[in-house]
């Protein structure tokens, strides 16, 4: 599929339709087969032993493959997580973005499954790894 929405067109959907967290992600890359986005992260998402929190990690997991679902479809804000299986492989790095790099390997008329791996930025091995699957409002 063609990519509908680029970057800056992603970073204004989720200023106007998620506020609350928008400014905690970037996207660094928008391609046909997926998108690169990037928690910033700051002292709000750690716990305790100075670590990135799972929900962080997760939440990181779940904006990228509905960015990724968005790049292709456009703007629909009820697409929703129907699961997700996430595994926690290692310890981020201290004091540095996480990236997650997503891929779609399903997008349909009503499902829509991405594979995400989670890097601490400037390591080479993931520091997670989610499957996400998301259902896709009906059109109209």
């Amino acid at each position: 599929m063609a990519i509908v929405m680029d970057a800056g067109a992603l970073e204004a959907f989720l200023s106007q339709e998620f506020t609350q967290v928008a400014d905690d992600f970037g996207i660094d890359h928008v391609g046909d087969d997926g998108v690169t986005v990037r928690l910033k992260v700051t002292d709000k998402h750690l716990r305790p032993g100075g670590t990135v929190s799972g929900p962080s990690m997760f939440a990181l997991a779940d904006v990228g493959v509905y960015l990724a679902i968005l790049s292709q479809i456009g703007p629909k804000a009820l697409a929703v997580t129907t699961n997700c299986s996430i595994d926690f492989m290692r310890k981020p790095a201290a004091g540095v973005d996480l990236i997650a790099q997503t891929r779609l390997l399903k997008l349909g008329r009503v499902l829509a499954v991405g594979d995400v791996l989670v890097f601490s930025e400037g390591m080479d091995k993931p520091v997670a790894r989610a499957s996400l699957t998301y259902s896709i409002p009906p059109a109209g």
